[in-house]
């Protein structure tokens, strides 16, 4: 064989060996992120799963900080809006819902486990979360979990409190062995980096850590009120108080030590309606732990009742909007529909509106949002409205300040919000401020007259409106309709 035979096979050989080490690196680099048991890594390794937020012993995953949302709330203040559906997923800004932001707050604040605490109506709140797609949680170790109540030995129990939601929970946040535990409610509007406040938490050297905002004195006994002493430590705390100290409210968002959190719930398993504010707060107060507040000063909004829904979509219009959706940095994730682009018909006209995908407008629109698939006729004039997905509104009508839920169909030359203000007959203190409310699937026929404060439900007909008028103040629910 002649030199350059010995020079092939010698640099082939050399090749051969190269690739075989290479592939083992791969084996075992690939081996050190998976669930195999290994029981040592390289510092490669250890770096890679730092960069995760997760350490490794003996097949454990070990998070710093999980999430858990409690999003099983009927939401009753919001009326017929959440009949069928869960308050954290009602519609809002034509194309989210309502537990959105919450869910997008974890993951850029580099949360990646998150458990979903559901009970009341769940299936489209479930259908939403999926496996967690969206929000980039729909991970092996960690991600995205629903956990609704379940039967145990012996017995079947509801969630009775917000507290008591966690507790029925800790061995899934056992599995985790977290250091903290951030709960939050699925039911508000804002954006929140929990990484700046996990930070407080640690430099404080907080046991427990309360999210809290600056509210109008005034209006500061409708809130939870932390007192805090220069350093921010809580030293007392007043619920709804007449004359309140403070005007730091409760946000209902806390961080936890994870012993502490597990020390209180196990020491108040037994209390009814176990609650957070009324029960764990002030058992770890009265045992010494360190308590304090951290203030934010974003946005955040509380949708709790039909008016303030209603104020948070028409401030996402305003000229220069309080509450951003179109930032980069902070993107809000959602769950989205295929949807052919939104269609504006030479007859319509659109002024400081978001105008939903999918969406078909003919008519006028003004200062409204138009939530995704929503159909529009022609002549017809929309103002100061939220419309949401999948409704349909006939030609010839006017719209003044309504809230129409999803799946809802219109006739042609209905009018709504029309005439004087009137009390509500039946529940005031949801129908109110003017709002015409009319809940999801209902059906309104041709050339019906609505007036304010009012509320419609169910696939209604000519008969339900004498003389084709529904007045200011009443209540139209067809029970059984609806479905």
């Amino acid at each position: 064989m002649n030199l350059m035979g010995l020079k092939y096979i010698a640099v082939t050989a050399i090749y051969a060996a190269a690739t075989i080490i290479y592939m083992e690196t791969i084996v075992i680099y690939y081996r050190s992120i998976t669930d195999t048991v290994i029981t040592e890594t390289s510092g490669w390794d250890r770096m890679a799963q730092q960069k995760l937020g997760q350490t490794r012993s003996d097949n454990v995953i070990k998070k710093e900080m999980i999430a858990m949302l409690l999003a099983g709330g009927q939401g009753s203040r919001l009326g017929v809006l959440t009949a069928n559906v869960a308050k954290p997923a009602v519609s809002f800004g034509g194309k989210y819902r309502i537990i959105d932001f919450p869910l997008s707050n974890c993951i850029n604040s580099g949360i990646d486990t998150v458990g979903v605490l559901t009970q009341y109506q769940p299936l489209r709140l479930n259908s939403h979360i999926g496996i967690g797609i969206p929000w980039d949680l729909d991970r092996n170790n960690g991600g995205v979990a629903i956990l609704p109540p379940y039967e145990k030995s012996g017995n079947s129990e509801w969630y009775t409190g917000t507290a008591n939601a966690i507790f029925q929970n800790m061995d899934y946040m056992e599995q985790y062995n977290p250091d903290y535990v951030l709960i939050l409610s699925g039911d508000h509007i804002y954006k929140m980096d929990y990484e700046v406040m996990l930070d407080f938490h640690k430099e404080k050297g907080a046991d427990v850590t309360i999210a809290v905002m600056p509210v109008p004195m005034e209006e500061a006994k409708r809130f939870g009120i932390m007192i805090t002493d220069e350093d921010h430590k809580i030293t007392d705390f007043e619920e709804k108080p007449e004359h309140p100290r403070s005007n730091l409210a409760s946000m209902g968002i806390y961080i936890f030590n994870w012993t502490t959190l597990k020390a209180a719930l196990l020491a108040n398993a037994q209390q009814p309606g176990l609650d957070f504010g009324k029960h764990v707060i002030p058992y770890c107060h009265d045992n010494g732990k360190p308590l304090y507040a951290y203030e934010f000063n974003g946005y955040w909004k509380d949708v709790g009742t039909l008016h303030s829904y209603w104020e948070a979509n028409m401030e996402l219009i305003d000229i220069v909007p309080e509450f951003n959706l179109y930032e980069e940095y902070w993107k809000i994730y959602t769950k989205s529909e295929i949807l052919p682009p939104q269609y504006l018909a030479d007859t319509s006209f659109v002024e400081r509106s978001i105008i939903g995908e999918g969406a078909t407008i003919c008519g006028k629109v003004y200062n409204s949002v138009i939530g995704c698939g929503v159909t529009i006729g022609k002549d017809t004039v929309v103002r100061d409205s939220i419309i949401m997905n999948n409704t349909v509104i006939g030609e010839n009508c006017e719209l003044n300040k309504a809230i129409i839920a999803e799946n809802v169909v219109v006739g042609d030359e209905v009018r709504l919000g029309i005439g004087e203000e009137a009390e509500n007959e039946t529940d005031p203190h949801i129908y109110n401020n003017g709002i015409v409310t009319i809940g999801e699937k209902s059906v309104i026929p041709n050339g019906i007259t609505v007036g304010k404060n009012t509320c419609i439900f169910g696939k209604t007909d000519d008969s339900d409106y004498p003389e084709k008028f529904l007045a200011s103040g009443k209540t139209l629910i067809k029970e059984g309709d609806n479905k």
